[in-house]
């Protein structure tokens, strides 16, 4: 196979950054954007008014979007810590469920539908290296899609980034910006089956601050479901920079926690990487997120061998991918620089990329 390589093919501005976007039926682009709203968005040339449409409004930041094809509808998370169950045909809401009392950081749908995870986490000041305190509830939830009822309750050490359900949907993982990684076997009833603890992926203890300094942003389980990666942000001497190293690393549990790989030195920059996303076809990814120091915020890596294929400044803040289920387009989505309150100006971006390979 050739090395893969991405083609742009067009450019979509929307109100607010984008948080998080999903493909619905005959991949229809849905996004959760800063401004609370969630936007049907059209990829074809707009001849009258305007490329997207919103359809559901949170009361604070919209941070996920999820397509459940099995009943035909959309889940969205905010920072008012609701989930909404949203008729896309009908554009309307029919369903709200009080998931959190702070903010809903990351959601994620189960492969089979049937399940929704979701994360929360407020941080506060446990200790005199600014450690954090202990979660005031549980900072993992996971949720009946046809129901809405809770299924499962975890804890963690907040603040609770990432979550994801591996590709035969029986277990699940968490991270949070401690470089902590909590993983459970669903189908034993939420067994806790492994604890990965990485220094790497963050500065909490050098630097005594309430800052974020580093995490784990993004989770994606391998193809075989044998090894997880990890994405962020490595640890950082100046946190309000965001100079950490562009960061994954890849972990097995099987027989003990194993670090396997890593991005080469050589290879990454500095910055915040905020989104990873396999390939269909299982032989590479793609890590995407804020460049600080460098010449990319989106590459492919190889699954096999760890190295980078392509790489590319997008050009603005990446914290949504998706893979068309085809393989041939990437969708990235953030936002550029917002400027000033002021000024009337859409920030938000989706981008498409053809995938050469």
């Amino acid at each position: 196979m050739n090395s893969p390589s991405l083609k742009k093919a067009k450019e979509i501005k929307l109100p607010s950054h984008v948080l998080d976007l999903t493909l619905g039926k005959d991949n229809q682009i849905y996004a959760a954007c800063l401004d609370g709203g969630i936007y049907e968005v059209s990829a074809k040339l707009k001849l009258l008014g305007e490329a997207y449409k919103e359809i559901a409004r949170h009361d604070n930041y919209a941070s996920g979007v999820n397509w459940s094809a099995a009943r035909n509808t959309l889940i969205s998370g905010s920072y008012d810590g609701d989930l909404k169950w949203i008729d896309p045909a009908e554009k309307k809401e029919t369903k709200t469920v009080k998931a959190h009392n702070f903010w809903s950081w990351q959601s994620r749908l189960s492969p089979d539908d049937s399940l929704l995870a979701t994360t929360t986490g407020q941080y506060l000041c446990g200790g005199y290296k600014y450690e954090p305190a202990p979660e005031t509830e549980p900072s993992v939830k996971v949720f009946d899609i046809e129901t809405g009822e809770l299924r499962h309750s975890f804890p963690h050490t907040p603040p609770v980034q990432s979550v994801a359900f591996s590709n035969n949907g029986k277990l699940l993982a968490a991270g949070n910006l401690m470089g902590e990684v909590i993983l459970w076997d669903l189908s034993q009833n939420g067994k806790e089956i492994a604890r990965i603890k990485t220094p790497d992926f963050t500065g909490w203890g050098i630097i005594k601050g309430h800052y974020y300094t580093g995490g784990v942003f993004a989770l994606h389980f391998a193809p075989d479901d044998q090894s997880l990666y990890l994405a962020g942000m490595g640890s950082t001497t100046d946190p309000a920079a965001g100079n950490g190293k562009q960061l994954w690393q890849k972990f097995t549990w099987k027989d003990g926690v194993k670090k396997e790989a890593a991005a080469a030195d050589s290879e990454i920059g500095e910055g915040l990487m905020e989104t990873l996303a396999f390939h269909p076809g299982g032989k590479f990814f793609i890590m995407a997120g804020r460049i600080f120091k460098g010449d990319w915020n989106a590459a492919l890596f190889d699954h096999e061998s760890g190295s980078k294929l392509h790489h590319q400044n997008v050009g603005f803040r990446i914290s949504a991918s998706t893979f068309t289920p085809d393989g041939k387009t990437l969708y990235l989505a953030g936002g550029a620089n917002q400027g000033r309150p002021s000024e009337e100006k859409k920030w938000g971006r989706i981008v498409i990329y053809e995938v050469i390979s």
